[in-house]
């Protein structure tokens, strides 16, 4: 009868999964209530130093290879 102990596992890991990720979304929305408000026109701190479009290629100290 060991499928129903391996069952039973199962079930209480499940569980115990839920409940820490209810636990987590708890926390996140604690520190986001916790947070001042951003002043109107203030960049939010997630998007800081992003550039939209294209994104230029990082420089490479190798030389392009040769054509023949």
């Amino acid at each position: 009868m060991q499928t129903r102990s391996n069952k039973r596992q199962k079930e209480l890991a499940r569980k115990e999964k839920q409940r820490a990720k209810q636990e987590r979304r708890e926390e996140r929305k604690r520190e986001r209530e916790s947070r001042p408000p951003r002043g109107e026109g203030q960049e939010d701190p997630d998007l800081a130093g992003i550039v939209p479009g294209p994104q230029p290629q990082p420089d490479e100290d190798e030389e392009p290879p040769a054509t023949d």
